[in-house]
Parts: structure tokens; sequence; C-alpha cells
């Protein structure tokens, strides 16, 4: 019989700890099979996969991260540059993110942006390159943003969230142009002669898209189109528009580009005493958690951000493994979710 377990181990020890070439010799196998069993290479017999396995255990083998990067030629971690990402819907997508990697055995280093701007965009992508990300994703769903991710193009894989990367990068996306023009369906079907719209910020890919759908389904209606009112995302923003929204009296349905706006503009409209939904219907957008428990509950547009990166992951796979065409694009379909801030136009 071979040498005690515990001798091996002790051996090993004296060198600085157990190796692969360690694995190896007890198992009877190249290093270049420990690799591939490391890795889940598809070519190893199942019989040499479980002698290689036992090895790892009887040695106490942990393979470290160097390990994995020389057996692969990957780090297995991959890089997310984030932009506003206490807010739910990047917070939920990099939640998605972390999930499905981890699934994956990557890690995932994140960099915040602190400004939508090319110098931020250029330290974010050196920072990352500088840990060793097998590749890049962006939730940062600005155009200049976009802008400066194309110019800052190290020829690293990237998957980005928002098509105004062109057609450089990959690409998975909520539908938000269908979903705004659903949710402004809807309020025409309940008899509303028009909708008003509390818009994102300019400059925003998303917020852009959701004007574009409310846009759209007003003309096809043959309704007037009214300027949309633009807010920056916060509840702050919704209710001083909701002010705004309540001191006309001729407006009888809104129609607000996410949910934390909506919650100002409910609030503004209860302390001017315009009921929702009999005098003014609200629709919003994202379905935070928080909709369901307003004051009425929110009708509000569903987009699952988790599934949004989970998305990205697996193109980021993909990518890593089977280098795609780059204009592929991944649209994750919203639901309207209908609740009770909504109701029939109030009679003339």
């Amino acid at each position: 019989m071979g040498e005690p377990t515990r001798t091996r181990r002790r051996r090993a020890s004296a060198r600085g700890g157990v190796v692969m070439a360690d694995v190896a010799r007890l198992a009877g196998v190249s290093g270049q099979t420990v690799s591939r069993v490391l890795n889940d290479h598809p070519r190893v017999r199942p019989e040499t996969r479980e002698r290689v396995r036992a090895a790892m255990r009887e040695l106490g083998y942990r393979p470290t991260a160097s390990a994995r990067t020389l057996a692969s030629g990957r780090s297995r971690t991959l890089g997310v540059i984030s932009f506003d990402a206490a807010r739910f819907g990047p917070a939920a997508t990099l939640a998605g993110i972390n999930e499905a990697a981890q699934a994956a055995g990557y890690l995932v280093g994140t960099v915040a942006l602190t400004a939508a701007d090319q110098a931020a965009v250029m330290d974010a992508v050196d920072r990352l390159l500088g840990q060793g990300a097998d590749g890049i994703i962006a939730i940062a769903p600005q155009r200049s943003v976009g802008q400066a991710l194309v110019e800052a193009d190290h020829g690293i894989p990237m998957v980005t969230l928002d098509k105004s990367f062109g057609a450089r990068f990959p690409v998975v996306a909520g539908d938000s142009a269908s979903g705004a023009r659903r949710a402004t369906e809807h309020l025409l079907r309940l008899g509303h002669r028009t909708v008003r719209h509390i818009a994102g910020p300019v400059g925003w890919i998303a917020a852009e898209a959701r004007l574009d759908g409310w846009r759209v389904a007003l003309e096809d209606a043959g309704a007037e189109v009214h300027e949309p009112l633009f807010g920056d995302w916060s509840a702050d923003s919704g209710y001083d528009l909701g002010r705004r929204v309540a001191d006309d009296p001729e407006i009888t349905a809104v129609f607000v580009s996410n949910d934390q706006m909506a919650v100002g503009v409910l609030r503004a409209l209860h302390e001017a005493g315009r009921r929702v939904p009999e005098d003014v219907s609200v629709v919003g957008y994202d379905d935070i958690p928080e909709a369901a428990h307003l004051l009425p509950p929110l009708t509000t547009v569903r987009t699952d951000f988790t599934e949004i990166g989970r998305r990205c992951l697996t193109l980021m796979l993909d990518q890593l493994d089977h280098s795609p065409e780059p204009g592929v694009r991944v649209d994750v379909p919203t639901e309207l979710v209908i609740r009770r801030s909504c109701g029939a136009s109030p009679s003339p």
C-alpha cells in the first residue's frame, strides 16, 4: 500500500501546502486531467473524475482562485459597473447577477459610478480590468455612459442593459416601451380622454422608451398628447409634480415612469383632496415590493429585474464560451399588474 494520508499531508504542508501535482500523483492522472476536473470539462470519464475528487478529499485540497485561473485561463471573476445602485431596479438586477454568478462558480466585483461621464466610466473599466475580470456587465442606463463604454472598449467581453450601445455589445433589457404603451392603453380603455405623463430624467434610456410608449398609445388612439413633466425618479420629485397635477381639474389619469415617483404623486393628490381613483387614476412602473401595500394599492408595470440580471450572466457566459455575435439582444417581457389605483373616468 502507499504511504498513509497523514504522511502525504505532512509532506505537502512542509512544501507549503497541497498543490495540483499532489492530487495528480495520488489519483494517477496528469496535471491537465486535474485541471479539467476543476473546471468541469465534459471530456473526463466519470470514474476518472471521481478518482480525482477522491484524491482532493483525501489530501484536503482546496483549489485557490489562482489555481483555477491557471487551469482555465480565466479568473472566474466578473465585473459590474452600476449607477444609482440604491434604487430598486439596479439593486434587483445586481442581486440577479450575483445569484446566477454564484451558481456558475464566479465571483462578482462591483464598481459604482459616482458620475455618468467618460472619465468615471474609463476609471471603472480600468479598475475591473486590474482585478482580472473576465468580462464586464454594465448596469448604467444613461446614454452618456453608453457612449463612454464604447470608447473605453478594451476588447473584453461585455454585456449591457440598454440598446444605446448600438451593435457593439450584447444587450439584455426590459421592454419599457411596450410596458408603457400597455399602461396607457389600460387607462384609455377605462374612458379617460387622455393620459398625462410624469417621465423619468432626460438621458435615461428606460425613461425615453417609456415616454415613447406612452406617446404612441395616445397617438394611435387619437387622444391629445400633452407635454410630459420630467422628474428624477425620486418620490420627492413625484410629489412636487403631483401637486401640479392636483391643481389641474382637467387631469383624470396619470402614467408615472416609476413607482417611487408615483408614491409622491399619490401623496400630493391626497393632500389636495383629489381621490384616487375616483377623481384621478394613477399607474406606476416597476412594481416595487411596497406597491401592493399603498393606499390605494398601485396599478403598475412589473419588470422582472432579477431575471434581467440572470439573463445578463447567461449572456456573459455565452460570450466567454462561444463568442456569439455582438448584436444579440434579449428582451425580458413586462406585465401590467392591475390594482385599485385605476378606475373609470369621472363623469363630466
